[in-house]
């Protein structure tokens, strides 16, 4: 199992969840939908690059559908395109098939149960609230991190961005009361881990639901952004935590100020 020194997890009072391909295996199925919406999105400005699910997963892991529909068409050459009207279609289906595909998973809901015993819970994403909503009640999440606990980059500040900005993080800690260090980020994308780490929380990668084949690669990635230490599970997670902040006075009770 890996370490990591009790010094740099002894203050955490959060744990900040990335949703996408962390919470739950979304990626997948949500690039199913989107592909078809991308491929619409180029066809309409002219270009004639059609992605796959995959393919467009590999270019776009991390990212909203706005940052990669602007960067796959800046990269084609047509860098002025009004893309807002996609980005509501693109949420539109993603959002629909997330609903209907997704399901619990029994150990995430286990080990993130007995987190929530010692730690406070909230998610912190780059999709939107709308599908955080679909995907969290499809996946028996939302009494643990409940609406008023999740973060979005695109709905939760005054202007929509996307990991690796860090602006996200840092918008949930202020919102949560909390100094950086005291949030320990989970992250399962190399976009993701660069977006917590500039903002200044401690951050560990989780590799649960990345494909068996791309496990080895990811893990090297997101230690080189700056991943403490990688995971397999959250229940992995769970024994590398809890040792140093379950023994703690007011461990698992409301948190002062911070509460939700």
């Amino acid at each position: 199992m890996p370490t990591v020194p009790p010094t740099l997890i002894e203050r955490v009072q959060y744990l900040l969840c990335d949703a996408d391909g962390n919470l739950f295996p979304s990626e997948e199925p949500a690039f199913d939908a989107s592909a078809e919406v991308t491929n619409a999105f180029l066809a309409s400005i002219g270009v004639d690059r059609r992605y796959t699910a995959d393919e467009l997963r590999a270019a776009a892991t991390g990212m909203n559908f706005r940052s990669t529909a602007l960067s796959l068409a800046a990269a084609a050459g047509v860098p002025d395109v009004d893309v807002e009207p996609w980005v509501v279609e693109e949420r539109r289906a993603v959002t629909a098939h997330l609903g209907a595909t997704l399901r619990p998973h029994a150990p995430t809901l286990a080990a993130l149960t007995t987190l929530a015993g010692s730690l406070e819970l909230a998610g912190v994403s780059s999709s939107a609230l709308s599908r955080l909503a679909a995907c969290f009640t499809a996946t028996g999440l939302d009494e643990l991190i409940p609406p008023v606990r999740r973060y979005s980059a695109e709905d939760s500040l005054p202007t929509p961005t996307s990991k690796p900005d860090p602006a996200v993080y840092r918008h949930a800690c202020a919102d949560l009361g909390i100094e950086p260090e005291q949030g320990l980020a989970v992250e399962d994308a190399v976009a993701g881990v660069r977006s917590a780490v500039v903002a200044g929380c401690p951050t560990i990668g989780n590799l649960l639901f990345v494909l068996p084949e791309e496990r080895a690669a990811r893990a090297e990635a997101l230690l080189a952004a700056g991943a403490l230490a990688v995971v397999e599970s959250w229940q992995e997670l769970a024994d590398l935590v809890l040792p140093t902040v379950a023994g703690r006075p007011g461990a698992g009770e409301a948190l002062s100020g911070a509460a939700r």
